[in-house]
């Protein structure tokens, strides 16, 4: 499929509705208001194709962009590549979800995660915060360096309620990530979970409520979180 082939198709499934939705949520035009569940068909259909994921991703349509980080081929996105796209996801589903995912399943998502954490845009932070998320829930706890994971729990403790709304949000979501999939370091991330108390995200008028941590963790645990990593963080 071509990325005009792909545009149209995307139009066709769009949703006033949905959209309405979606711009409540902090999804930002352009996009035609597309469910995920339109893209998969397009996802399956193409498998991985790192050009025209690119390309998909360059037209700044939220659905376009969404769709481009299900069929990335995330071990090709180069620094820049990902550079690009962090400074671009400007839609929180993008920078919140997208971007992790790719970054996190690629080779390249710890180094760009720290670089983001400390970046001054609040949608770039975010998303290395949730990038950090995802590779706790991906990686072996072999291959993650529990000492600096250890030590953003810490920055987390020392910086959340200071911090912007939607970094705050992504911060608790790591607190919760690192209990549930970090086996050395779940004791920690609870008593992290504890100390920093009740998270205060301002969600814009929609129904979403913001996680309680210790609660979260709990529930994972309890699924078997902690000896289960992920095989993929995309949905």
């Amino acid at each position: 499929m071509t990325v005009d082939e792909i545009m149209a198709d995307l139009q066709s499934h769009g949703s006033e509705s949905i959209k309405k939705v979606l711009l409540k949520h902090g999804v930002r035009e352009p996009f035609f208001g597309v469910k995920v569940e339109y893209l998969k068909p397009i996802q399956k259909k193409i498998k991985k194709d790192y050009q025209l994921a690119k390309d998909l991703y360059a037209t700044g349509n939220a659905d376009a962009m969404y769709l481009a980080g299900l069929i990335a081929d995330d071990e090709k996105m180069t620094k820049a590549d990902l550079q690009t796209w962090a400074e671009q996801a400007l839609s929180t589903n993008i920078n919140e979800y997208t971007v992790p995912w790719v970054a996190a399943e690629g080779k390249l998502g710890f180094e760009m995660a720290m670089e983001w954490i400390d970046s001054p845009q609040d949608h770039i932070a975010a998303a290395g915060w949730s990038t950090l998320a995802n590779l706790a829930a991906l990686k072996e706890d072999i291959e993650l360096d529990i000492d600096a994971y250890r030590g953003l729990l810490q920055r987390v403790i020392k910086t959340i309620h200071a911090s912007p709304n939607r970094v705050r949000s992504k911060m608790n979501s790591f607190v919760i990530s690192v209990g549930s999939y970090i086996n050395p370091l779940n004791p920690e991330a609870v008593a992290a979970a504890n100390e920093i108390g009740a998270v205060y995200v301002d969600t814009s008028g929609t129904a979403c409520k913001v996680p309680d941590a210790v609660e979260y963790i709990n529930k994972a645990i309890a699924r078997g979180s902690l000896t289960k990593k992920k095989k993929t963080v995309k949905c």
